[in-house]
């Protein structure tokens, strides 16, 4: 795994633990020399995994839609800023240069992100890892409709399974590493 995708929220939210995760994600995938693949903004959880990784020695790739850069939001200290025309763009390059995928807390961009590449996993676009970094159990309703969503017959019970959840970076890049793709993919009849 040479690359991880990273999908977070552009604020920090209002627990310590949500900012405190992203900097020990960031600062492992460094220690782990593993790029780090990311909304190239300086805000937020961005800005903290980001820096982190940055701080620790790691490789990190911004990909950043342009009208993004012109609302200052971008990070100016990267040594790779990919600036792409719109969001369809940068969620298409990221998911290219990405090996796996985790979505630490964030808001409706990093759900659709982190569920568009769940989607595309479903219908085997891909076959690559992906996790949720569950800090201070953020996506336990997330999942609770993971679950609810799946004993009402729309998501498969092999598919709910795909989705990797750990509360501990350390814990949950070990099982991205050993993560194996089911045989089956969802075709539409």
């Amino acid at each position: 795994m040479k690359r991880i995708a990273v999908f977070c929220g552009s604020q920090k939210g209002t627990r310590p633990e949500y900012a405190a995760a992203a900097e020990r994600l960031g600062a492992l995938l460094a220690r782990e020399k593993i790029e780090l693949v990311y909304g190239g903004g300086m805000v937020g959880l961005m800005g903290i995994v980001a820096d982190a990784a940055l701080k620790n020695g790691g490789h990190v790739i911004g990909v950043i839609p342009q009208a993004m850069v012109i609302k200052e939001v971008v990070h100016e200290k990267l040594p790779d800023l990919r600036v792409v025309k719109n969001m369809h763009e940068r969620k298409a390059l990221m998911a290219e240069l990405a090996d796996g995928f985790i979505a630490l807390p964030g808001g409706y961009g990093t759900f659709e992100e982190f569920c568009e590449v769940l989607a595309w996993s479903q219908l085997g676009y891909h076959r690559k890892p992906f996790g949720l970094l569950d800090a201070a159990g953020f996506y336990a309703g997330m999942l609770e409709f993971f679950d609810h969503a799946t004993r009402e017959g729309f998501i498969r019970p092999q598919h709910r399974k795909l989705v990797m959840v750990e509360e501990d970076a350390e814990k949950l890049l070990r099982r991205m590493k050993d993560f194996r793709p089911p045989a089956e993919v969802k075709w539409v009849r």
